[in-house]
């Protein structure tokens, strides 16, 4: 993180404040970034950074948003917290999916989840109040958590268990400023997905102490083999009034850069995160609106068919990262994401360098083999890489041959 502005110094002269000063770069976008400016300006970089489909968004969603264009009711300012009609297809499409009943006036489209996830802690958290991270955990979590004034409290899982927290790590985890939870599955940047008995001994230990429970659902599509997704208020009626689920489009329909996701929350959550929407952005693009509504309200098709080779590409790259030495690939069971460990490999030599933190060694890959990687500490974790696998079946075996290549040097 920056390093936050003196507080002795005179207003006039703080450039940038303290708590904004204070929030990190998102290190998956950075990398994706760079990863981008270096294949514009020639050189053959093929990006494991970014957690973005490579397909494009189905048609259907396409020419929904075409006509909304032409729709003049959609040239205007239309409710902050949602257009009716999306807000509707939401629930519906929750019971569907989930399990979970709720009402449409549980629900606040936002621009995205990160959006969703911000409002949501900043609608229940103040200043000191503690949530239970789980680690690896993706960017934003705690940068969304500090900026609501919130303290993260990590409690860090590794491959031995499967990259999941239990119950008894999180207990010693609590504290009398314990508020909130934070519960991911599937997860980014793991792909661990918890089984249901896992999920209710997380919620019912949660409901036992009175806490907040915020629940990232957006890989609710994306499991594999035996894995199922557990939506825990649908589990767990008893938590409802203290549960928050976070969710979009982005991931299941290949529509990141449309930015809609949403929260679904008690009516006090939401029409507080909704007030705070109304001055911060007002309503999301009411064209983005109309082709999420087009997502949420058709079937699963063309979401099965991206699965499929997401599934395809997921068994390839485990394969071939642990023909690697020294390296321990995990099969992930959920996302689009592996997360393997690359700790026997830190300290040895390659190419003249002797890389001693998984920060170093992405560095290296990126220059030597011209591969993208993120590295754990992103996310909480140094010791680790993670690669999205949501990119062509060609590209993906280019990508990971040149890694095995590189690392096949490494020497004591």
């Amino acid at each position: 993180m920056s390093a936050p502005t003196p507080a002795n110094v005179p207003p006039a002269d703080r450039r940038v404040s303290a708590r904004i000063g204070a929030i990190a770069e998102s290190a998956t976008l950075a990398v994706d970034a760079k990863a981008k400016a270096l294949k514009a300006a020639g050189r053959p970089v093929i990006g494991f950074g970014a957690g973005e489909p490579d397909f494009p968004t189905p048609g259907y969603i396409v020419d929904a948003a075409v006509e909304a264009c032409r729709d003049p009711k959609n040239h205007r300012y239309t409710p902050a917290g949602g257009l009716p009609e999306l807000k509707a297809a939401i629930a519906a499409k929750t019971l569907r999916d989930s399990g979970y009943q709720v009402d449409a006036s549980q629900v606040l489209v936002t621009n995205g989840g990160k959006q969703a996830i911000y409002e949501a802690f900043a609608a229940i958290l103040d200043p000191g109040d503690e949530v239970i991270v789980p680690a690896p955990y993706w960017t934003t979590y705690p940068e969304s958590i500090q900026l609501a004034g919130g303290v993260p409290v990590e409690v860090v899982t590794d491959e031995t268990t499967g990259y999941k927290a239990s119950v008894e790590q999180l207990e010693a985890a609590r504290t009398e400023n314990t508020k909130v939870v934070l519960f991911v599955s599937p997860s980014n940047p793991t792909g661990a997905v918890y089984t249901r008995a896992e999920t209710e001994a997380i919620g019912r230990w949660a409901v036992e102490h009175g806490l907040w429970v915020l629940t990232d659902e957006i890989y609710e599509h994306l499991v594999y083999g035996d894995a199922a997704f557990t939506s825990l208020p649908a589990l767990l009626p008893e938590l409802r009034d203290k549960c928050i689920v976070v969710n979009g489009v982005a991931k299941t329909y290949a529509m990141t850069g449309w930015r809609v996701g949403w929260l679904i929350a008690p009516a006090d959550v939401v029409k507080a995160a909704a007030n705070l929407q109304s001055h911060a952005t007002s309503n999301v693009a009411n064209v983005s609106q109309r082709a999420a509504l087009a997502a949420v309200a058709g079937d699963l098709t063309a979401v099965d068919e991206m699965k499929v080779a997401f599934d395809r590409r997921r068994r390839t790259m485990v394969k071939m990262l642990n023909e690697i030495d020294g390296v321990l690939c995990p099969e992930p069971e959920g996302a689009f994401y592996v997360y393997p460990s690359v700790k026997a490999l830190l300290g040895k030599e390659i190419r003249g360098s002797r890389p001693a933190t998984s920060a170093e060694l992405a560095a290296l890959i990126l220059d030597e083999a011209e591969v993208a990687v993120v590295p754990g500490e992103a996310f909480g974790t140094p010791g680790y890489l993670r690669l999205s696998y949501a990119l062509g079946d060609e590209d993906l075996i280019e990508g990971v041959t040149r890694i095995q290549h590189l690392l096949a040097e490494a020497r004591d």
